[in-house]
């Protein structure tokens, strides 16, 4: 699974606050952009349409991506918030090949692939990106904007306005550990720092360039008197977590977890929660905590690359994504979709999965843009040094 070197950065729900939450290399050059006939006969530009309508409705939309075939994914993990049952059901749906590269890539790396591989045909069609990365890419004009037919049930405050990026999917910072390993399993993160778990607790990536360890950082940063405005106390903490010698700079993947090299770990409670069932009869006991002195939560956001290869494959995808369907299997994934409110009053969300959400006290504040900006360009000056 990891999206180790890479998660992201952003903002989201929990169970009992999802209302509230809501509220809130050389390639050949591609082919030419695939076309549908619209509604009034016409032939839609697949890269420039913004809706299903432009295609005429859905079945128009089906026909043009099943024809180009393919669709070009980055940075998906299949056991990342349920990515590979997601990808098996987009195929087995439709008549599309999903081509997933390099799943472990952060954010950075899909932003910079979408750069560097303008014009090719095996650029990424399609993102999946920390909040703040989102946002700076699309103020780059870097993605399509293109609103699915769910639009209107996305919150306003988590969409740009003009349908360049959305919130699909979040979580919240937890602490996952290895009950088999650790006799007392850590609860806050004040007991991080107990000299019990010298050389055992890890970050899934760096939160320089991934947005779990990013939001590690700023949850930390909440537990010490910081604020969304300020991180500074995130980081400290983690350098005396460092000093202490608990802190180890290991990524923490499910290869890590599995051997024990990373038997506490830092991430967001939909992969900890993942782990618990990844190995469970494999002697492994993972248990998940939600730090009741640092609650930070955080959305991950959807975006059409601008240059998309196979542009009507890739809004396709994001049909599918915010389609009852779609978000129920992240859901299952215990990953918190954007529409579960709007699903749970329509009474559509599966309630199974629901139940099986780690439990969180208290209702999430979320940081606005400015603070996140801010927080990255922090991190970005002083993590390593701090570190050092």
């Amino acid at each position: 699974m990891p999206r180790p070197s890479g998660r992201r950065v952003a903002v989201l729900l929990g169970a009992a606050a999802l209302t509230a939450l809501s509220a809130a290399c050389g390639a050949k050059p591609d082919a030419p952009a695939a076309g549908a006939t619209g509604a009034a006969g016409a032939t839609a530009d697949a890269k420039t349409a913004a809706s299903a309508t432009a295609f005429g409705g859905m079945k128009n939309l089906v026909a043009a991506a099943e024809k180009e075939g393919e669709l070009n994914v980055i940075a998906l993990p299949p056991d990342w918030a349920n990515y590979g049952e997601i990808i098996k059901a987009f195929e087995a749906k439709y008549k599309i090949k999903v081509k997933s590269e390099n799943p472990d890539a952060s954010s950075a790396d899909e932003i910079a692939a979408v750069k560097s591989r303008k014009g090719q045909d095996r650029a990424p069609d399609v993102l999946d990106l920390g909040i703040a990365f989102a946002r700076s890419g699309a103020a780059e004009g870097l993605f399509a904007p293109y609103k699915v037919e769910a639009w209107d049930k996305i919150p306003a405050g988590q969409k740009d306005a003009d349908g360049r990026w959305y919130n699909d999917y979040g979580g919240y910072v937890s602490i996952g550990c290895d009950a088999e390993r650790i006799t007392v399993c850590p609860q806050t993160f004040a007991d991080l720092l107990k000299p019990e778990y010298k050389g055992k607790v890890a970050l899934n990536g760096n939160p320089t360039k991934s947005g779990s360890a990013f939001g590690g950082v700023y949850a930390a940063a909440l537990a010490n008197k910081g604020s969304f405005a300020d991180i500074q106390p995130g980081i400290d903490f983690f350098g005396k977590l460092k000093k202490s010698g608990n802190f180890i700079p290991v990524e923490s993947t499910p290869a890590t977890v599995e051997k024990g090299e990373t038997p506490i770990s830092i991430d967001w409670d939909y992969l900890n929660a993942g782990y618990a069932d990844q190995f469970k009869g494999k002697g492994v006991d993972w248990k998940v905590a939600v730090p009741t002195d640092g609650v930070y939560a955080q959305f991950y956001s959807q975006a059409i690359n601008k240059e998309a290869p196979h542009p009507a494959a890739a809004r396709l995808w994001m049909e599918f994504l915010y389609s009852t369907e779609g978000q129920n299997l992240w859901l299952k994934g215990y990953a918190r979709p954007v529409l579960l409110p709007a699903m749970t009053t329509a009474g559509t969300a599966d309630q199974g999965s629901v139940a099986k959400l780690p439990k969180v006290e208290g209702t999430p504040n979320f940081p606005a843009s400015a603070e996140l900006d801010k927080a990255k360009a922090t991190l970005a000056e002083k993590w390593d040094k701090a570190l050092s």
